[in-house]
């Protein structure tokens, strides 16, 4: 079956602008064109699928570009294509590690209104510190585990 550049881009939730974009910095090789016009078959969908959820994780456009031209170069090329994958997985997974951290403050913080919302004052909710020798994984639902942030996930 074939789609047209708008069929496709509602279908994975870009704009018509975005994958005409995506293929003027040839992130789109196999799409093929007819009379000029970009016609997509069900054998891009895979492709668009992998370059949908670099461009989710944040990989930057040269770095998928990078990864489109060794994935041209076949199996010559697969522990380069490889090496890409499995350090933006890295990036990921670090970016949910600084996520967790930060959800973590939140409960607090949600726990913290919680409280002081229902004695009607911020007076009467437990503040950590050093003079009570209290710790944060006491309050209720906090869990907490002490972690620093990561100053290198910028």
């Amino acid at each position: 079956m074939s789609y047209t550049i708008s069929q496709v881009a509602q279908m994975m939730g870009v704009t018509p602008s975005t994958l005409r974009y995506y293929d003027k910095e040839g992130l789109l090789p196999n799409v093929k064109r007819v009379n000029g016009i970009r016609v997509f078959e069900d054998t891009d969908f895979p492709w668009l699928r992998i370059l949908n959820c670099l461009k989710g994780t944040g990989m930057p456009i040269r770095q998928i570009k990078k990864y489109v031209d060794l994935c041209a170069g076949g199996d010559a090329t697969l522990e380069q294509r490889y090496a890409i994958i499995k350090e933006q997985r890295q990036h990921v997974l670090d970016q949910i590690e600084q996520l967790n951290f930060y959800l973590k403050e939140l409960d607090y913080k949600d726990w913290y209104y919680q409280e002081a919302i229902k004695a009607g004052t911020e007076k009467a909710v437990y503040h950590p510190d050093s003079i009570s020798n209290l710790a944060l994984d006491q309050i209720p639902g906090m869990n907490y585990q002490a972690k620093t942030p990561r100053s290198d996930l910028k």
